[in-house]
């Protein structure tokens, strides 16, 4: 009889399209298990942490109760819970993080004899694979889809409740309570995914980019947890679908980028940005805190900042916007912006949020032209025409008519006024942006 198997969940918290979890049935018994590990926890961000524990919670409820739930060290847990079980092999989806990879290379030596194995990840190609002809890393995202688009990915996995014999294992720790804002699992995310499909995907073209219409897909936190997989996604996208496929594919290019240059979480992708300046002083901090709490003057980027506090979330379209007003307008450093947005989003992914951050700053992959500052006038009136947004998310301009509400001059006195004069803000960045290209 062969020895029990572990399946340690990670960023794949479903049973369909598991491969992992069906390596890990042809070992015999399998104890499904998740650890609480402080070192991901404690950064994470109360948004996360809720919208995790409720995704834990509707795992165990399709595993029947039988989820087990360990907190500490992985390269402590593991070895105990093996060694308690006897199980002769770890189940895993590959992490592509730079903590997990060197987690898992710490387990994977604590385990000894034990098989610690990795099979497939929460991307359609796994970190790494997609290489130039030479070998190199693609550094530019349009080569990178192509290639990722000629490699191509396997069929979604056959897999499911039935496909294991699950074991159970007294002792355990309650899952931490919590609720989400927002619909966790793996059955609230195949739901939104096929109302998404057979709904506003016909014109996500066009809508994607209109934060006063329901016209993005809002996956990305089932994406981040695994709860849906993004083959899963590409084996059912009707043709036609490309702008859809090409959001896909950006995320995975990040994941790409991180895994090559792990330092990009925390450091700037284009090392000459090391020199630029930025705006790190009091005025600088008192700027920032009226960033996040969305009392900048800007009608456009206030109701994304308290889009974001109100509902754990933010319209990608105006987090560019956002973004850009605090690189280039307040002349922040990005990863105050990038710190935020993890603390707050539900969906806040390393690679995608600071390597978006990184575009949007200048400093990153396909960086945008420095020249490139969004004006967050002239934004509101292109994507927000109506004003709709901006009215659903601050109220002290719900009385201010049509596109009026992003007019500067139009608005009530009880509004805040802009905190800085964005012609004046956008020539300090462009000098700013010389100074490192001349030097």
């Amino acid at each position: 009889m062969s020895p029990p198997a572990i399946m340690w969940f990670r960023r794949d918290l479903r049973l369909s399209d598991h491969p992992a979890l069906l390596a890990a049935a042809d070992s015999g018994e399998v104890l499904p298990l998740f650890v609480l590990d402080d070192r991901l926890l404690k950064p994470a961000g109360e948004p996360r942490r809720r919208f995790l524990y409720d995704c834990l919670r509707a795992l165990d409820h399709d595993l029947g109760g039988r989820l087990h739930v360990a907190r500490g060290d992985p390269e402590r847990v593991l070895p105990e819970i093996a060694k308690k079980i006897e199980a002769g092999s770890v189940h895993v989806s590959a992490d592509a993080g730079p903590y997990g990879r060197e987690r898992d290379e710490r387990v994977r030596k604590a385990l000894g004899n034990i098989d610690f194995v990795r099979t497939g990840s929460p991307y359609a190609v796994t970190p790494g694979r997609v290489r130039k002809q030479d070998g190199e890393p693609y550094r530019v995202f349009t080569p990178f889809r192509t290639a990722w688009l000629d490699h191509g990915w396997r069929k979604p996995a056959q897999s499911g409740v039935d496909s294991a014999r699950w074991m159970s294992l007294k002792g355990g720790e309650k899952i931490p309570a919590g609720k989400s804002k927002h619909h966790a699992g793996e059955e609230a995310a195949l739901e939104a995914w096929q109302d998404f499909r057979d709904g506003v995907l016909a014109d996500y073209d066009t809508d994607r980019d209109r934060p006063d219409r329901n016209g993005t897909s809002r996956l990305s936190a089932y994406l981040h947890w695994g709860c849906l997989h993004p083959r899963t996604l590409l084996a059912d996208i009707r043709p036609g679908n490309e702008t859809f496929r090409s959001e896909l594919a950006w995320r995975e290019f990040y994941a790409d980028v991180l895994w090559h240059q792990p330092n990009t979480a925390r450091e700037n992708y284009d090392r000459k940005f090391d020199r630029f300046e930025h705006d790190t002083g009091q005025a600088a901090r008192e700027r920032f805190e009226a960033w996040c709490a969305g009392r900048t003057g800007y009608p456009i980027v206030d109701a994304g900042m308290r889009q974001l506090l109100a509902e754990d979330w933010m319209h990608n379209r105006v987090r560019m916007i956002v973004a850009s007003f605090l690189v280039k307008d307040l002349h922040v450093p990005w990863w105050w912006g990038a710190r935020h947005f993890m603390r707050h989003l539900v969906d806040g992914d390393l690679a995608s949020n600071q390597l978006n951050w990184q575009w949007v700053a200048g400093c990153g992959t396909d960086a945008a032209p420095y020249f490139r500052i969004f004006n967050p006038v002239t934004q509101g009136e292109k994507f927000d025409a109506g004003g709709d947004y901006v009215r659903k998310y601050v109220p002290e301009l719900r009385g201010v008519q049509g596109k009026a509400v992003h007019k500067l001059d139009k608005l009530p006195k009880d509004y805040p006024a802009p905190i800085v004069d964005h012609a004046h803000e956008r020539r300090v960045s462009l000098d700013r942006y010389d100074a490192i290209r001349t030097t």
